[in-house]
């Protein structure tokens, strides 16, 4: 299992990024990324907390540290984005126009239209025109195990295998409880309409597309 959207105690979530890391090796993951909710008023002090645990890295599991810019105003995410890359940041999520929050009309398209962000989650009611330059622009879509953001997935999984676009399964883990094993992910993929092949490639294939080319870029 690799997982490329969780939570800390940096945001909202219930773990110290140690423990977070420490949970997930005992989960069976290879890989995990921790992508604490950010805006311009605590990108810097997260990004410098996350970097910090470099210091315990283990052998047992790849860590990316990276952010989910969170509730920007649209014309700002540019810029989000550019300053988390400049603060070091591995991976760089958007926090997509889920159902259940009022994330601003326009998140999406700015996120799919940015080269410099790697997943857009939870994107909602996504339109075919920015799945496409998601597709162009190598962004990420994202199939959620989240209570509530999973609401839309029927739709990002077909239209996104309609259009031959990347998908991702994560599961936005804020607490201990929402770590996944691959049976629990392979029914939560064929729940959304995906084929058993295709479910295969979006839980293994995909993510570890996007790690390798994360480590390639930053290591």
């Amino acid at each position: 299992m690799i997982d490329l959207h969780t939570h800390s105690i940096f945001s909202d979530g219930e773990l110290i990024p140690g423990e977070l890391v420490r949970r997930a090796i005992f989960n069976g993951y290879e890989a995990i990324a921790i992508t604490d909710h950010v805006d311009f008023t605590n990108l810097d002090y997260v990004l410098g907390s996350l970097k910090k645990l470099k210091m315990q890295s283990n052998d047992d599991i790849e860590v990316l540290i990276g952010v989910e810019i969170t509730h920007v105003p649209v014309s700002k995410i540019d810029r989000a984005v550019n300053r988390a890359r400049e603060l070091g940041a591995e991976l760089v999520v958007v926090h997509g126009e889920t159902l259940v929050e009022p994330v601003a009309s326009g998140t999406n398209r700015a996120a799919v239209d940015n080269p410099m962000v790697d997943i857009l989650a939870h994107p909602g009611l996504i339109t075919e025109e920015e799945v496409e330059l998601a597709k162009e622009n190598g962004v990420y879509l994202e199939i959620s195990s989240r209570q509530g953001h999973c609401l839309a997935n029927g739709h990002v999984a077909r239209i996104c295998h309609e259009l031959g676009a990347r998908m991702l399964l994560n599961t936005d883990l804020h607490s201990p409880d929402d770590f996944l094993c691959d049976e629990l992910a392979m029914k939560i993929l064929t729940g959304a309409g995906l084929d058993p092949d295709t479910a295969e490639r979006v839980l293994r294939v995909y993510p570890r597309e996007l790690v390798d080319r994360v480590l390639s870029d930053y290591r």
